[in-house]
């Protein structure tokens, strides 16, 4: 899926939306983000050295994992972020990177849905997270 395509599953527009691409496949969502060095996250963080910040990588896995839910995210609904666990930040991510991520539905009980996912740039191993989703109607 481009950018247009991840629009119809996903409500984050303008510098909110940050996958470039996503597709399924076996279960997982692969997603892919290139990092310009222009997004509003780098701006002072850190001065001459930016670093994508961490919270900003958990956000790009979750837009990832929610293709994995596109199918329960139609009439008005969302997928809300309830938790985080287990986040592991193993290797920065830099203006240039490719960042690409890896995710899972590893359960669900309605309205929840629980996740895990990896983000990598290249070969390198840069994020590890358990997270899970609720997913209502829009308030």
């Amino acid at each position: 899926m481009n950018r247009e395509e991840l629009k119809k599953v996903l409500p984050h527009r303008g510098a909110m939306l940050l996958l470039d691409e996503a597709r399924l496949k076996d279960g997982e969502a692969r997603g892919s983000y290139e990092i310009r060095g222009d997004e509003w996250f780098l701006d002072g963080h850190f001065p001459g050295h930016p670093v994508v910040p961490g919270v900003v990588l958990c956000e790009i896995l979750a837009q990832s994992a929610c293709m994995l839910l596109k199918d329960s995210l139609e009439d008005g609904k969302l997928a809300y972020y309830t938790g985080l666990d287990k986040v592991r930040f193993k290797s920065p991510v830099k203006p240039g990177d490719k960042f690409e991520t890896v995710c899972r539905i590893t359960r669900a009980k309605h309205p929840f849905y629980f996740a895990s996912g990896e983000g990598y740039v290249g070969d390198r191993l840069c994020l590890v997270a358990e997270f899970s989703f609720a997913v209502v109607g829009e308030s």
